[in-house]
């Protein structure tokens, strides 16, 4: 995720924004779980603190959906992506999705997606490409170009088809939601 909030934030660089990214890492244990955070806005950022009131949360590991209070200072306005192939009432979260308008709240198969365009599973590129398509916030284009940047030649090219495929996923599912 370190590299995803990167890459994330590069992208809103590229296209015109003030934007910073950094991790915050557990220090208890190796393997503890990671956060990363992305800003990004039109007005220079001077804070470097953690974000306590975030306008999106993008989990990678479903397993700590019910470890750590991931939702924690989001309000109505926000949007939630999880890498899952399960559906958000399977994954326990019927109380955010209460909560939440439809869109706003989306479960996509990021490591599937991951799987079939680089052979591994690595969800990273595919849930930003969910994100340009869920929130609107970035495009596509932006996305693919920083992940082009960072893994130039075959791997770029493989994490961009992944960010493509499920940018097209959470559009589908969105117009989905609109004509239910």
């Amino acid at each position: 995720m370190v590299t995803a909030a990167e890459l994330l934030s590069v992208a809103a660089f590229d296209e015109g924004w003030h934007a910073q990214a950094f991790p915050s890492f557990g220090s208890e244990r190796t393997g503890a779980p990671v956060v990363s955070f992305c800003r990004f806005s039109q007005r220079p950022i001077r804070t470097r603190e953690p974000i306590a009131e975030p306008d999106a949360v993008i989990v990678q590991d479903p397993t700590l959906l019910h470890q750590v209070d991931l939702f924690a200072g989001l309000d109505q306005a926000g949007y939630v992506l999880i890498n899952s192939s399960r559906d958000i009432e399977e994954l326990g979260l019927s109380d955010l999705a209460a909560a939440l308008e439809p869109r706003r709240l989306l479960a996509v198969p990021a490591t599937a997606l991951a799987r079939e365009h680089l052979g591994r599973p690595l969800p990273n590129a595919a849930l930003l490409g969910g994100f340009a398509g869920q929130t609107g916030r970035l495009r596509l284009d932006s996305v693919l170009a920083a992940i082009r940047e960072r893994f130039p030649g075959e791997s770029g090219e493989r994490n961009a088809a992944a960010a493509q495929a499920c940018f097209r996923y959470v559009r589908t599912r969105l117009r989905e939601a609109v004509l239910v």
